[in-house]
Protein backbone atom coordinates (compact mmCIF):
# COMPACT_ATOMS: atom_id res chain seq x y z
CA UNK A 1 0.00 0.00 0.00
CA UNK A 2 1.21 3.04 -1.21
CA UNK A 3 2.23 5.70 1.88
CA UNK A 4 0.06 8.83 1.88
CA UNK A 5 2.43 11.81 2.05
CA UNK A 6 0.60 15.25 0.78
CA UNK A 7 -1.94 17.36 2.16
CA UNK A 8 -5.83 16.80 1.15
CA UNK A 9 -8.71 18.40 2.12
CA UNK A 10 -11.42 16.11 4.08
CA UNK A 11 -14.58 17.87 5.63
CA UNK A 12 -13.22 21.45 5.20
CA UNK A 13 -9.91 21.11 6.95
CA UNK A 14 -7.27 20.96 5.08
CA UNK A 15 -5.11 18.00 6.60
CA UNK A 16 -1.04 18.53 6.51
CA UNK A 17 1.20 15.35 6.56
CA UNK A 18 4.74 14.71 7.83
CA UNK A 19 6.92 14.29 3.71
CA UNK A 20 8.57 11.01 5.32
CA UNK A 21 6.21 9.30 7.67
CA UNK A 22 2.73 10.59 6.30
CA UNK A 23 1.79 11.13 9.86
CA UNK A 24 -0.66 13.86 10.34
CA UNK A 25 0.89 17.27 11.36
CA UNK A 26 -1.89 19.56 11.65
CA UNK A 27 -5.39 20.33 10.33
CA UNK A 28 -6.49 23.86 9.44
CA UNK A 29 -9.44 25.39 8.30
CA UNK A 30 -9.71 25.81 4.33
CA UNK A 31 -10.53 29.77 3.72
CA UNK A 32 -14.00 29.59 1.48
CA UNK A 33 -14.59 33.16 -0.70
CA UNK A 34 -16.04 34.63 2.53
CA UNK A 35 -13.37 34.08 4.87
CA UNK A 36 -10.96 35.22 1.88
CA UNK A 37 -12.72 38.12 1.09
CA UNK A 38 -13.05 38.74 5.09
CA UNK A 39 -9.36 38.52 5.50
CA UNK A 40 -9.08 41.11 3.27
CA UNK A 41 -11.39 43.40 4.74
CA UNK A 42 -9.65 43.24 8.07
CA UNK A 43 -6.46 44.32 6.56
CA UNK A 44 -7.88 47.12 4.85
CA UNK A 45 -9.40 47.90 7.75
CA UNK A 46 -5.98 47.79 9.73
CA UNK A 47 -4.00 49.17 6.95
CA UNK A 48 -4.35 52.86 7.95
CA UNK A 49 -3.45 52.34 11.26
CA UNK A 50 0.04 50.56 10.51
CA UNK A 51 0.76 53.07 7.71
CA UNK A 52 0.05 55.84 10.15
CA UNK A 53 2.19 54.38 12.88
CA UNK A 54 5.71 55.58 10.75
CA UNK A 55 9.01 54.16 10.38
CA UNK A 56 9.59 54.58 13.84
CA UNK A 57 6.74 52.59 15.55
CA UNK A 58 6.57 49.80 12.73
CA UNK A 59 10.55 49.12 13.16
CA UNK A 60 9.83 48.89 17.17
CA UNK A 61 7.59 46.29 16.27
CA UNK A 62 8.52 44.16 13.32
CA UNK A 63 11.99 43.44 15.48
CA UNK A 64 9.98 42.59 18.66
CA UNK A 65 8.75 40.22 16.38
CA UNK A 66 11.74 38.75 15.80
CA UNK A 67 12.77 39.13 19.37
CA UNK A 68 9.87 36.89 20.37
CA UNK A 69 10.54 34.23 17.47
CA UNK A 70 13.97 34.23 18.40
CA UNK A 71 12.62 33.13 21.95
CA UNK A 72 10.66 30.23 20.49
CA UNK A 73 13.14 28.70 17.63
CA UNK A 74 13.19 25.25 18.62
CA UNK A 75 9.17 25.54 17.70
CA UNK A 76 9.72 26.80 14.57
CA UNK A 77 11.80 24.64 13.75
CA UNK A 78 10.37 21.91 14.99
CA UNK A 79 7.17 22.86 13.00
CA UNK A 80 9.53 23.54 9.87
CA UNK A 81 10.84 20.62 9.96
CA UNK A 82 8.07 18.17 10.17
CA UNK A 83 6.25 19.83 7.64
CA UNK A 84 9.43 19.84 5.29
CA UNK A 85 11.22 17.22 6.19
CA UNK A 86 14.11 19.26 6.24
CA UNK A 87 17.05 18.57 7.96
CA UNK A 88 18.47 20.04 11.18
CA UNK A 89 21.00 22.11 9.36
CA UNK A 90 18.68 23.16 7.01
CA UNK A 91 16.05 24.20 8.91
CA UNK A 92 18.05 26.25 11.12
CA UNK A 93 20.19 27.98 7.85
CA UNK A 94 16.46 28.69 6.85
CA UNK A 95 15.30 30.42 10.11
CA UNK A 96 18.48 32.32 10.44
CA UNK A 97 18.57 34.02 6.75
CA UNK A 98 14.87 35.26 7.81
CA UNK A 99 15.86 36.54 11.00
CA UNK A 100 18.32 38.45 8.78
CA UNK A 101 15.82 40.20 6.98
CA UNK A 102 13.35 40.16 9.72
CA UNK A 103 16.12 43.17 10.93
CA UNK A 104 17.01 44.64 7.74
CA UNK A 105 13.79 45.61 6.27
CA UNK A 106 12.93 47.76 9.54
CA UNK A 107 16.09 49.21 10.46
CA UNK A 108 16.42 50.79 6.55
CA UNK A 109 12.84 51.05 5.35
CA UNK A 110 13.00 54.87 6.43
CA UNK A 111 16.28 56.04 4.54
CA UNK A 112 14.59 53.96 1.39
CA UNK A 113 11.27 55.54 1.36
CA UNK A 114 10.98 58.32 3.84
CA UNK A 115 10.18 61.98 2.32
CA UNK A 116 12.99 63.85 0.88
CA UNK A 117 13.54 66.51 -1.32
CA UNK A 118 15.53 66.13 -4.38
CA UNK A 119 17.01 68.68 -7.15
CA UNK A 120 14.54 70.91 -9.64
CA UNK A 121 16.16 72.78 -12.45
CA UNK A 122 16.63 76.78 -13.88
CA UNK A 123 13.64 76.57 -15.34
CA UNK A 124 11.62 75.53 -12.71
CA UNK A 125 13.57 77.04 -9.60
CA UNK A 126 10.31 78.54 -7.92
CA UNK A 127 9.66 74.51 -7.47
CA UNK A 128 10.54 72.91 -4.46
CA UNK A 129 10.32 69.14 -5.44
CA UNK A 130 9.61 66.11 -2.59
CA UNK A 131 9.78 62.62 -3.05
CA UNK A 132 8.63 60.07 -1.27
CA UNK A 133 6.93 56.43 -0.94
CA UNK A 134 3.79 55.49 -0.13
CA UNK A 135 1.98 52.06 0.97
CA UNK A 136 -0.21 50.30 -1.49
CA UNK A 137 -2.62 49.11 1.34
CA UNK A 138 -3.42 45.45 1.43
CA UNK A 139 -0.45 42.89 -0.45
CA UNK A 140 -1.37 39.40 -1.07
CA UNK A 141 1.51 36.85 -0.81
CA UNK A 142 1.40 33.62 -1.99
CA UNK A 143 3.95 31.76 -0.50
CA UNK A 144 5.97 28.18 -1.62
CA UNK A 145 6.17 25.01 0.52
CA UNK A 146 10.23 24.76 -0.04
CA UNK A 147 11.36 27.77 2.32
CA UNK A 148 7.81 28.53 4.04
CA UNK A 149 9.74 31.27 6.15
CA UNK A 150 12.60 32.63 4.31
CA UNK A 151 10.96 32.77 1.01
CA UNK A 152 7.33 34.63 1.92
CA UNK A 153 8.89 36.53 4.68
CA UNK A 154 10.87 38.09 1.95
CA UNK A 155 7.88 39.96 1.07
CA UNK A 156 5.75 40.01 4.25
CA UNK A 157 8.28 42.07 6.58
CA UNK A 158 9.34 44.32 3.82
CA UNK A 159 5.43 45.10 2.84
CA UNK A 160 4.75 45.76 6.89
CA UNK A 161 7.87 48.06 7.01
CA UNK A 162 6.79 50.21 4.05
CA UNK A 163 3.52 50.61 6.03
CA UNK A 164 1.13 48.11 3.79
CA UNK A 165 -0.76 45.09 6.03
CA UNK A 166 -0.59 41.52 4.64
CA UNK A 167 -3.18 39.08 3.25
CA UNK A 168 -0.59 35.88 3.29
CA UNK A 169 -1.65 32.20 1.82
CA UNK A 170 1.18 29.65 2.69
CA UNK A 171 1.38 26.57 0.27
CA UNK A 172 -0.71 23.75 1.59
CA UNK A 173 2.30 21.32 2.27
CA UNK A 174 3.46 23.94 5.30
CA UNK A 175 -0.27 25.74 6.59
CA UNK A 176 1.35 25.08 10.32
CA UNK A 177 4.12 27.50 9.44
CA UNK A 178 2.42 30.09 7.65
CA UNK A 179 -0.29 29.87 10.64
CA UNK A 180 2.25 30.21 13.64
CA UNK A 181 4.20 33.48 11.69
CA UNK A 182 1.23 34.77 11.51
CA UNK A 183 -0.14 34.29 15.05
CA UNK A 184 3.63 35.57 16.61
CA UNK A 185 3.27 38.37 14.53
CA UNK A 186 -0.31 39.48 15.71
CA UNK A 187 0.22 38.62 18.70
CA UNK A 188 3.07 41.16 18.78
CA UNK A 189 1.43 43.96 16.98
CA UNK A 190 -2.09 43.54 18.73
CA UNK A 191 -3.72 43.82 15.50
CA UNK A 192 -4.24 42.12 12.83
CA UNK A 193 -1.27 42.97 10.20
CA UNK A 194 -0.81 40.13 8.99
CA UNK A 195 -3.86 37.52 7.91
CA UNK A 196 -4.00 33.89 6.49
CA UNK A 197 -5.61 32.25 4.58
CA UNK A 198 -5.27 28.23 3.60
CA UNK A 199 -5.97 25.73 1.41
CA UNK A 200 -5.00 24.39 -1.79
CA UNK A 201 -4.49 26.07 -5.44
CA UNK A 202 -8.00 27.15 -5.46
CA UNK A 203 -7.54 29.72 -2.47
CA UNK A 204 -4.56 31.40 -3.86
CA UNK A 205 -6.95 32.00 -7.06
CA UNK A 206 -9.66 33.28 -5.31
CA UNK A 207 -7.35 35.60 -3.16
CA UNK A 208 -5.55 37.32 -6.66
CA UNK A 209 -9.18 38.42 -7.67
CA UNK A 210 -9.99 39.66 -3.84
CA UNK A 211 -9.69 43.19 -3.11
CA UNK A 212 -5.71 43.64 -3.17
CA UNK A 213 -3.37 46.38 -4.11
CA UNK A 214 -0.19 44.57 -4.74
CA UNK A 215 0.38 40.69 -5.17
CA UNK A 216 3.86 38.86 -4.56
CA UNK A 217 4.18 35.32 -5.80
CA UNK A 218 6.35 32.17 -5.68
CA UNK A 219 6.08 29.30 -7.42
CA UNK A 220 5.92 27.52 -10.86
CA UNK A 221 5.95 29.29 -14.28
CA UNK A 222 2.86 27.87 -14.89
CA UNK A 223 1.23 28.97 -11.88
CA UNK A 224 2.73 32.57 -12.09
CA UNK A 225 1.26 33.48 -15.42
CA UNK A 226 -2.03 32.47 -13.51
CA UNK A 227 -1.59 34.49 -11.44
CA UNK A 228 -0.43 37.23 -13.94
CA UNK A 229 -3.45 37.14 -15.81
CA UNK A 230 -5.67 37.05 -12.93
CA UNK A 231 -3.71 40.74 -11.67
CA UNK A 232 -4.04 42.16 -15.30
CA UNK A 233 -7.57 42.32 -14.74
CA UNK A 234 -7.89 44.55 -12.38
CA UNK A 235 -4.16 46.41 -13.11
CA UNK A 236 -2.89 44.90 -10.14
CA UNK A 237 0.76 45.08 -9.96
CA UNK A 238 2.70 41.63 -9.47
CA UNK A 239 6.51 40.04 -7.84
CA UNK A 240 6.73 37.00 -9.18
CA UNK A 241 9.98 34.82 -8.57
CA UNK A 242 9.19 31.78 -10.79
CA UNK A 243 11.77 29.10 -10.18
CA UNK A 244 15.35 28.95 -12.19
CA UNK A 245 17.56 26.23 -14.05
CA UNK A 246 20.69 27.30 -12.16
CA UNK A 247 24.07 27.21 -13.47
CA UNK A 248 27.44 27.41 -12.34
CA UNK A 249 30.45 28.13 -14.29
CA UNK A 250 34.18 26.37 -12.80
CA UNK A 251 36.51 28.01 -14.95
CA UNK A 252 40.23 27.15 -15.38
CA UNK A 253 41.84 28.66 -12.45
CA UNK A 254 39.56 28.36 -9.78
CA UNK A 255 40.01 26.62 -7.17
CA UNK A 256 38.62 23.06 -7.39
CA UNK A 257 38.41 22.17 -4.14
CA UNK A 258 36.60 24.91 -2.76
CA UNK A 259 34.13 25.32 -6.00
CA UNK A 260 32.98 21.08 -5.49
CA UNK A 261 32.34 22.21 -1.89
CA UNK A 262 29.91 24.92 -2.89
CA UNK A 263 28.42 23.39 -5.47
CA UNK A 264 27.98 20.52 -4.11
CA UNK A 265 26.09 21.81 -1.45
CA UNK A 266 24.21 24.68 -3.45
CA UNK A 267 22.69 21.66 -5.23
CA UNK A 268 21.85 19.36 -2.64
CA UNK A 269 20.86 21.18 0.06
CA UNK A 270 17.13 21.25 1.02
CA UNK A 271 17.34 18.27 -1.09
CA UNK A 272 17.77 20.26 -4.17
CA UNK A 273 14.63 21.69 -3.58
CA UNK A 274 15.86 25.55 -3.81
CA UNK A 275 14.96 27.61 -7.02
CA UNK A 276 18.48 29.43 -6.51
CA UNK A 277 19.96 26.09 -6.05
CA UNK A 278 22.75 24.85 -8.92
CA UNK A 279 21.03 22.01 -11.37
CA UNK A 280 23.92 22.67 -13.74
CA UNK A 281 28.00 22.22 -13.65
CA UNK A 282 29.65 23.46 -17.00
CA UNK A 283 33.66 22.81 -15.68
CA UNK A 284 36.62 23.50 -17.97
CA UNK A 285 38.12 20.66 -19.48
CA UNK A 286 41.54 21.27 -17.73
CA UNK A 287 39.56 21.03 -14.30
CA UNK A 288 37.33 18.98 -14.92
CA UNK A 289 38.72 15.44 -13.46
CA UNK A 290 39.80 17.13 -10.46
CA UNK A 291 36.61 18.84 -10.06
CA UNK A 292 34.29 15.81 -10.46
CA UNK A 293 36.21 13.90 -8.30
CA UNK A 294 35.72 15.94 -5.53
CA UNK A 295 31.90 16.58 -6.00
CA UNK A 296 31.96 12.55 -5.50
CA UNK A 297 33.75 12.24 -2.40
CA UNK A 298 32.16 14.67 -1.43
CA UNK A 299 28.36 13.45 -2.19
CA UNK A 300 29.53 10.03 -1.28
CA UNK A 301 29.66 11.44 2.83
CA UNK A 302 26.24 12.60 2.82
CA UNK A 303 23.44 10.66 4.70
CA UNK A 304 20.03 10.54 3.32
CA UNK A 305 16.76 10.20 5.51
CA UNK A 306 14.28 11.70 7.90
CA UNK A 307 16.35 11.38 11.51
CA UNK A 308 18.45 14.14 13.20
CA UNK A 309 21.50 13.22 12.05
CA UNK A 310 20.17 12.69 8.21
CA UNK A 311 21.67 15.49 5.79
CA UNK A 312 19.34 15.21 3.12
CA UNK A 313 15.70 14.82 3.72
CA UNK A 314 12.80 13.59 1.84
CA UNK A 315 11.41 15.20 -1.08
CA UNK A 316 8.24 17.30 0.44
CA UNK A 317 5.89 17.00 -2.87
CA UNK A 318 5.09 13.49 -3.67
CA UNK A 319 4.38 14.45 -7.14
CA UNK A 320 7.82 15.53 -7.92
CA UNK A 321 9.80 12.38 -7.43
CA UNK A 322 7.78 11.37 -10.87
CA UNK A 323 9.63 14.75 -12.22
CA UNK A 324 13.14 13.60 -10.69
CA UNK A 325 12.94 10.39 -12.03
CA UNK A 326 12.13 11.15 -15.38
CA UNK A 327 14.87 13.68 -15.84
CA UNK A 328 17.16 11.12 -14.10
CA UNK A 329 16.08 8.45 -17.13
CA UNK A 330 16.15 10.32 -20.12
CA UNK A 331 20.05 11.75 -19.37
CA UNK A 332 20.66 8.27 -18.72
CA UNK A 333 18.87 6.81 -22.09
CA UNK A 334 20.60 9.66 -24.26
CA UNK A 335 24.17 8.67 -22.89
CA UNK A 336 24.55 10.23 -19.70
CA UNK A 337 27.02 8.55 -16.76
CA UNK A 338 26.12 8.52 -13.52
CA UNK A 339 28.69 8.73 -11.34
CA UNK A 340 26.73 9.52 -8.14
CA UNK A 341 23.32 8.06 -7.82
CA UNK A 342 21.32 7.64 -10.98
CA UNK A 343 17.91 5.77 -11.54
CA UNK A 344 18.56 3.54 -8.48
CA UNK A 345 18.54 6.72 -6.46
CA UNK A 346 14.68 7.32 -6.42
CA UNK A 347 13.26 5.42 -3.79
CA UNK A 348 10.53 7.29 -2.53
CA UNK A 349 10.08 9.78 -0.44
CA UNK A 350 13.78 10.14 -0.52
CA UNK A 351 15.99 10.44 -3.53
CA UNK A 352 19.61 9.86 -3.25
CA UNK A 353 22.29 12.45 -4.54
CA UNK A 354 22.64 11.83 -8.29
CA UNK A 355 25.86 13.44 -10.15
CA UNK A 356 25.53 13.10 -13.98
CA UNK A 357 28.25 13.93 -16.19
CA UNK A 358 28.61 14.40 -19.88
CA UNK A 359 24.45 15.29 -20.54
CA UNK A 360 23.27 16.31 -24.04
CA UNK A 361 22.45 19.60 -23.68
CA UNK A 362 18.84 19.18 -24.84
CA UNK A 363 17.85 16.14 -22.19
CA UNK A 364 15.05 17.17 -19.60
CA UNK A 365 17.56 17.48 -16.84
CA UNK A 366 19.33 20.14 -18.74
CA UNK A 367 16.07 22.20 -19.87
CA UNK A 368 13.65 21.60 -17.41
CA UNK A 369 13.58 22.40 -13.82
CA UNK A 370 14.50 19.16 -11.95
CA UNK A 371 13.90 20.20 -7.88
CA UNK A 372 15.84 17.00 -6.45
CA UNK A 373 18.99 16.37 -6.01
CA UNK A 374 20.46 15.77 -9.12
CA UNK A 375 23.43 18.02 -10.63
CA UNK A 376 24.43 17.79 -13.96
CA UNK A 377 28.21 18.48 -14.98
CA UNK A 378 28.95 19.10 -18.68
CA UNK A 379 32.70 20.10 -19.97
CA UNK A 380 33.27 22.56 -21.79
CA UNK A 381 36.44 24.00 -23.74
CA UNK A 382 36.50 27.22 -22.03
CA UNK A 383 34.79 29.37 -19.57
CA UNK A 384 32.79 31.42 -23.02
CA UNK A 385 31.59 28.11 -24.01
CA UNK A 386 30.40 27.90 -20.20
CA UNK A 387 28.89 30.78 -20.17
CA UNK A 388 26.96 30.59 -23.87
CA UNK A 389 25.56 27.27 -22.39
CA UNK A 390 24.42 28.78 -19.12
CA UNK A 391 22.23 31.58 -21.01
CA UNK A 392 20.85 29.13 -23.46
CA UNK A 393 17.71 28.93 -21.17
CA UNK A 394 14.07 30.73 -20.10
CA UNK A 395 14.92 30.99 -16.90
CA UNK A 396 17.41 33.49 -15.42
CA UNK A 397 17.30 33.54 -11.85
CA UNK A 398 20.54 33.24 -10.01
CA UNK A 399 23.73 31.72 -10.72
CA UNK A 400 27.74 31.03 -10.27
CA UNK A 401 31.50 31.40 -11.86
CA UNK A 402 34.16 29.87 -9.97
CA UNK A 403 37.43 31.20 -11.23
CA UNK A 404 40.17 33.99 -10.48
CA UNK A 405 40.84 36.53 -13.23
CA UNK A 406 37.41 36.65 -15.37
CA UNK A 407 35.39 35.64 -12.63
CA UNK A 408 34.02 39.15 -12.41
CA UNK A 409 33.12 39.72 -16.39
CA UNK A 410 31.74 36.31 -16.79
CA UNK A 411 29.11 36.85 -13.81
CA UNK A 412 28.42 40.16 -15.39
CA UNK A 413 27.46 38.72 -18.68
CA UNK A 414 25.37 36.08 -16.74
CA UNK A 415 21.84 36.42 -17.69
CA UNK A 416 20.44 36.21 -14.62
CA UNK A 417 18.93 38.23 -11.68
CA UNK A 418 21.68 37.27 -9.21
CA UNK A 419 25.32 35.64 -9.52
CA UNK A 420 27.95 34.36 -6.59
CA UNK A 421 31.64 34.25 -7.26
CA UNK A 422 33.47 31.48 -5.53
CA UNK A 423 30.33 30.46 -3.25
CA UNK A 424 26.98 29.29 -3.25
CA UNK A 425 23.63 31.05 -3.55
CA UNK A 426 24.95 33.74 -1.02
CA UNK A 427 22.83 36.96 -2.62
CA UNK A 428 19.70 35.14 -0.77
CA UNK A 429 21.58 35.76 2.48
CA UNK A 430 22.17 39.61 2.38
CA UNK A 431 19.14 41.44 2.67
CA UNK A 432 20.95 44.26 0.91
CA UNK A 433 21.25 42.53 -2.69
CA UNK A 434 17.76 42.60 -4.66
CA UNK A 435 16.46 38.67 -5.16
CA UNK A 436 14.80 37.91 -8.34
CA UNK A 437 15.35 36.80 -11.51
CA UNK A 438 14.89 37.51 -15.86
CA UNK A 439 12.36 35.94 -17.98
CA UNK A 440 10.80 32.73 -16.98
CA UNK A 441 12.36 33.29 -13.67
CA UNK A 442 9.88 36.19 -13.14
CA UNK A 443 9.91 40.25 -12.48
CA UNK A 444 10.41 42.19 -9.67
CA UNK A 445 12.44 41.97 -6.64
CA UNK A 446 12.09 41.06 -3.16
CA UNK A 447 14.85 42.02 -0.18
CA UNK A 448 17.37 44.90 -0.44
CA UNK A 449 16.47 48.72 -1.39
CA UNK A 450 14.67 47.40 -4.31
CA UNK A 451 12.22 45.01 -2.09
CA UNK A 452 11.37 47.73 0.05
CA UNK A 453 10.44 50.00 -3.23
CA UNK A 454 8.40 46.96 -4.68
CA UNK A 455 5.93 47.27 -2.09
CA UNK A 456 5.50 51.06 -2.16
CA UNK A 457 4.64 53.87 -4.78
CA UNK A 458 6.01 56.81 -5.59
CA UNK A 459 5.02 59.89 -4.68
CA UNK A 460 6.02 62.90 -6.12
CA UNK A 461 5.30 66.46 -4.61
CA UNK A 462 6.19 70.07 -6.67
CA UNK A 463 5.31 73.22 -4.31
CA UNK A 464 5.66 76.43 -5.37
CA UNK A 465 7.69 78.68 -3.41
CA UNK A 466 8.14 82.06 -5.01
CA UNK A 467 7.01 83.67 -8.08
CA UNK A 468 7.87 82.79 -11.61
CA UNK A 469 10.50 84.28 -13.53
CA UNK A 470 9.28 82.26 -16.77
CA UNK A 471 5.39 82.07 -16.67
CA UNK A 472 5.93 78.38 -17.91
CA UNK A 473 2.14 77.24 -16.13
CA UNK A 474 0.17 80.59 -17.31
CA UNK A 475 -2.03 82.09 -19.81
CA UNK A 476 -0.47 85.00 -19.52
CA UNK A 477 2.86 84.46 -20.78
CA UNK A 478 3.88 87.29 -23.41
CA UNK A 479 6.12 87.44 -26.29
CA UNK A 480 9.49 88.63 -24.38
CA UNK A 481 9.03 85.48 -21.82
CA UNK A 482 8.96 83.04 -25.05
CA UNK A 483 12.25 84.68 -26.29
CA UNK A 484 14.01 84.53 -22.26
CA UNK A 485 12.79 80.63 -22.68
CA UNK A 486 14.66 80.14 -26.10
CA UNK A 487 17.89 81.78 -24.17
CA UNK A 488 17.27 79.44 -21.97
CA UNK A 489 17.14 76.50 -23.68
CA UNK A 490 20.21 77.54 -25.99
CA UNK A 491 22.20 78.36 -22.76
CA UNK A 492 25.53 76.10 -22.59
CA UNK A 493 24.94 74.45 -26.09
CA UNK A 494 28.36 73.67 -28.28
CA UNK A 495 28.95 76.53 -31.49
Amino acid sequence: MKLATAPEISDGYLIARHPATGIETGRYRVSDAAAIDEAVTTARQTAGWWAGLGFTARRKILLECKAVMAGRVRELMRLIRVETGKSVSDAFSEIATSFEHLVWAPKNARRVLGPRRVSSTLAMWDHTAYLEYQPYGVVAVIGPWNYPMHTPMGSIVYALAAGNTVVFKPSEYTPGVGQWLVDVITEVAGRPIVSVVQGAGEVGARLCEADVDKIAFTGSVGTAKKVATAAAARLVPVLIEGGGKDAAIVDADADVTTAADFVLWAALTNAGQSCTGFERVYVVDDVAERFIERLVAGAGRLRVGGGDDADIGPITMPGQIAVIDAHIRDAVERGGTPVVGGVEAVQPPFVHPTILVDVPEDSTAVTEETFGPVLVVNRVADAEEALRRTNATGFGLGGAVFGRRNAMSLARRMRSGMTAINSGFGFAAIPALPFGGVGESGYGRAHGDDGLREFAHAKSIAKRRAPQLIPLMSMNRKPFHNRLLERYLGFGRRR
